[in-house]
């Protein structure tokens, strides 16, 4: 029985479907793509690496990896934007788009405001200074999903009047 690309693709570890990938940017010629996959290819086998020698990483692990990396990418685009440097946070900015092909899409910032209010009702914080209470409740809520940590602080700081 022959499977349909896209049904393929599902069931496919998002480290099998860079090593895909990584094929058909070879074929097309694609470097700047073919270089941001390998990245994301290396940075997933150290973490098996590090794990374990014969194991394999699950899924929640694989965006942990990449949420990572995409969180690096934001940095060096801050960083670089400041020192003057835009072709470098361009760089930056187009490797931040493919690594977010292999993430889940993000929350937007009602829901991720809902989750905040859910997590202050829960924890009964009240002021600023509970704010580390329920960033660590939120964030927990939120694994697995694609956030930026600033979005989040920032809404946490405001649903609590800081």
């Amino acid at each position: 029985m022959l499977l349909d690309k896209n049904r393929l693709e599902q069931i496919m570890t998002p480290l099998e479907k860079i090593n895909h990938d990584i094929t058909a940017a070879m074929k097309a010629k694609d470097t700047e793509r073919l270089s941001a996959l390998r990245m994301m290819k290396t940075a997933l086998k150290n973490k098996e690496l590090e794990k374990d020698k014969d194991s394999t990483l699950s899924e929640a692990e694989a965006i942990k990896v990449l949420q990572s990396l995409l969180k690096q990418r934001r940095d060096s685009i801050e960083q670089y934007t400041t020192a003057g440097r835009p072709e470098l946070a361009a760089k930056e900015t187009a490797e931040m788009k493919i690594i977010e092909e292999y993430l889940p899409a993000a929350l937007d910032e009602a829901a991720i405001g809902q989750i905040v209010e859910s997590v202050i009702a829960e924890t009964g914080a009240s002021s600023p200074a509970q704010m580390g209470v329920v960033m660590k409740a939120t964030m927990a809520k939120l694994a697995g999903q694609t956030v930026d940590g600033k979005v989040v602080s920032a809404i946490v700081k405001s649903k609590l009047g800081g």
